[in-house]
């Protein structure tokens, strides 16, 4: 993760993914760098879905309010994806 252009938000956003789903070792983030601005593609196990996500999507959006805090560390404006 040191190469990464986010390793603050990167890591938060890892641990706050793994601490959540039933399946933490399934889950995998992809960053693509455009400039200043990030995105992070959280993948997880399909049955955990529903827990990083939440109901109306409240889950992920607190979610994306923390990673994006931690990004202001790292210098950039994080976009955080989930994919299945």
């Amino acid at each position: 993760m040191s190469d990464s252009p986010a390793p603050t938000a990167e890591a938060v956003l890892l641990h706050l993914c793994r601490a959540m789903v039933s399946e933490p070792d399934d889950v995998s983030i992809e960053t693509t760098a455009n400039g200043d601005r990030v995105r992070l593609d959280v993948s997880v196990n399909s049955d955990d879905m529903g827990r990083v996500i939440g109901r109306r999507g409240r889950v992920a959006s607190a979610i994306r309010t923390v990673v994006g805090a931690a990004a202001a560390k790292d210098g950039v404006v994080t976009e955080v994806e989930f994919v299945e």
